[in-house]
């Protein structure tokens, strides 16, 4: 679980079913809930998009040496539905 920005309330702690599921949490405190809000009102603008590359699923390991090579031009975003064509 990565929690972005400063929740209002802490976030519960869940350590048991993180480590059941070998998984972890992290944090990042960048912004507010109001300047969230102002980045997204900016990004539904017409003419404003993020660049992104889909990945299919079978490609996903690919994806991964790539991003630890710093070959990523744009942000992956894994394209779930592929798995279903699969």
């Amino acid at each position: 679980m990565i929690v972005v920005g400063l929740a209002e309330k802490d976030v519960p702690n869940g350590a048991f079913s993180l480590a059941a599921r070998q998984s972890g949490r992290a944090g990042s405190e960048i912004s507010g809930i109001h300047e969230i809000q102002q980045i997204l009102d900016f990004c539904s603008r017409p003419g404003v998009a993020g660049d992104v590359e889909v990945v299919p699923m079978p490609k996903v390991d690919e994806a991964d040496e790539r991003a630890l090579k710093s070959d990523v031009r744009y942000r992956f975003v894994i394209d779930l539905a592929s798995l279903a064509r699969d």
